[in-house]
C-alpha cells in the first residue's frame, strides 16, 4: 500500500469514529447479493401426430352406401298408360329386349344401340276382369328359341312364333287351358308352358320351329309359378306358389326329381334364376331374394331384403349379377353373388309403382316397364 492510501484510510477511520462519537449512524453498504443462477428452460417435449383412438364398442367403419342409379324413360309405342303386362325378355345376342303389352296387342322390340322399338302387330286381345276390374290383356310372355321367340297370349290361351330376323307374326297353338309363362328348352328342342290354373307344365314340341305342336302335360301338386332352364343338367326349375315350393324337373324324362322347400312363407315363391356354373338357385319370394344350394337338396345359402312387389327376376353369367324389382316398393337392386351364395348391394334405382319382373342385357344395363306411364325404363349398368 502506498503513502497515499494509507493515510486515506486513516483519514477515513478516523471519520468514522468522531462520527460515531458525535451520535450519528454508520453508514453500512448493502451486501452484494449473489449473481442469479441461470434459468434453464427444458426443451418442449417432441410428439408424434395419431388420430384419436375410435371407443371400444364403435365397431368397425361403415361400408359407404350402394350408388344410387338414375333410371331414364322410353314411351312404349301406342301406350299411353296404363297398359298391362307381364313377362319380358332380354335377347342378349342380338341386344334387344322383347316387351309383351296386352293393351296394344303387340310385342314391342326395343334395340339397344338404335335406341328405338320395332313393333310386332297382329295378337289378339280380350277383355277380362281382373281383381274386380276390366282390363285388357293380350301377349304377355316371351322366350327366345332357335331363330323364333314363342309369345305367349292369355286373351287366347295361345303360343305363337315369331321369326327373329324379320319380326313376323307366325303361326300361333292354342292351348286348353291359359297360358302365363313360356320358356325355350334347347336341349330337346320344346317350349315349355306354365298353366298353373290348370296345376301343370304345358310341353309343346318346337323340332319344327315355326310350328309347334301339344306334345305332353307334366301334372303338379299346385300353381306353378316362374321359370329356369338348366341345359348343363338337364334340368327345369319351376315353383308351387301355393305351396311355397321349388321342383326340379329332368327335362328328357319329365318327371319331378326332388321338391324343396322355397321358405319364402305364405304369399309363396315365384320367380327363378339359376347360376349354373356355381349350382345355385336363387328364387324369388315377393319381399325378398334367397339363394339356394342345388347340390344339397336346396339348402339356404343366403337371404336379402328389396323390397316388396317382387315378381319375376333375371341374372347374367358373365358378372354374376343379380336383378330384382321391386314394384310395390318402386325400387330396382343390382345384387352380386359370391362363390359361397352370399348377396350384396351393388347399387339400386328409383323405378316406378308397379314396375317388377326386371331383366337386364349382355352389358348389365337394367330394364323395367313403367306400367302406368307406358314406358319401358333404362337403367344404367353399376
Amino acid at each position: 500500500m502506498n503513502a497515499l492510501s494509507l493515510r486515506t484510510v486513516v483519514a477515513a477511520a478516523f471519520g468514522s469514529l468522531a462520527l460515531a462519537a458525535c451520535g450519528g449512524e454508520t453508514a453500512v453498504a448493502p451486501p452484494i447479493a449473489p449473481p442469479p443462477e441461470p434459468v434453464v428452460t427444458p426443451p418442449a417435449p417432441t410428439t408424434t401426430a395419431t388420430a384419436a383412438a375410435p371407443p371400444p364398442d364403435a365397431g368397425p367403419p361403415a361400408a359407404p352406401a350402394p350408388p344410387q342409379l338414375t333410371a331414364k324413360g322410353f314411351p312404349l309405342p301406342g301406350a299411353t298408360g296404363p297398359v298391362g303386362y307381364d313377362y319380358i325378355v332380354a335377347e342378349r345376342a342380338r341386344g334387344r329386349v322383347w316387351v309383351p303389352i296386352g293393351d296394344t296387342g303387340s310385342a314391342d322390340v326395343y334395340d339397344v344401340a338404335a335406341n328405338a322399338f320395332a313393333r310386332v302387330d297382329g295378337f289378339k286381345t280380350a277383355e277380362r276382369e281382373i281383381r274386380g276390374k276390366k282390363r285388357l290383356v293380350g301377349p304377355s310372355a316371351v322366350t327366345i328359341g332357335d331363330g323364333f321367340a314363342y309369345v305367349g297370349n292369355r286373351a287366347t290361351s295361345e303360343v305363337c312364333a315369331v321369326d327373329l330376323k324379320s319380326l313376323k307374326l307366325g303361326k300361333c297353338l292354342k292351348l286348353p287351358v291359359p297360358t302365363d309363362g313360356v320358356a325355350y328348352v334347347a336341349s330337346t328342342k320344346e317350349v315349355w308352358v306354365t298353366t298353373p290354373k290348370d296345376h301343370s307344365l304345358t310341353v309343346l314340341d318346337a323340332s319344327k320351329p315355326d310350328t309347334l305342336k301339344a306334345k305332353l302335360v307334366i301334372k303338379t301338386e299346385g300353381e306353378v309359378e316362374g321359370y329356369a332352364v338348366d341345359e348343363t343338367r338337364g334340368l327345369f326349375f319351376t315353383n308351387l306358389e301355393d305351396k311355397d315350393k321349388t321342383l326340379t324337373i329332368d327335362v328328357k324324362t319329365h318327371t319331378v326329381k326332388a321338391t324343396w322347400s322355397a321358405g319364402c312363407g305364405e304369399a309363396g315363391p315365384r320367380g327363378v334364376v339359376l347360376d349354373v356354373a356355381r349350382n345355385q338357385v336363387i328364387v324369388a319370394c315377393t319381399d325378398k331374394v334367397e339363394v339356394l344350394d342345388g347340390a344339397h337338396d336346396g339348402a339356404v345359402l343366403s337371404k336379402l331384403d328389396t323390397g316388396a312387389g317382387v315378381d319375376n327376376l333375371d341374372f347374367v353369367d358373365a358378372t354374376k349379377l343379380l336383378y330384382v324389382a321391386a314394384g310395390k316398393a318402386a325400387k330396382l337392386s343390382i345384387l352380386k353373388i359370391d362363390d359361397k351364395g352370399q348377396l350384396t348391394v351393388v347399387a339400386t334405382a328409383a323405378t316406378a309403382e308397379g314396375s317388377r319382373n326386371a331383366v337386364a342385357d349382355a352389358n348389365g344395363n337394367a330394364y323395367v316397364v313403367d306400367g302406368q306411364g307406358g314406358r319401358l325404363l333404362v337403367i344404367p349398368a353399376p
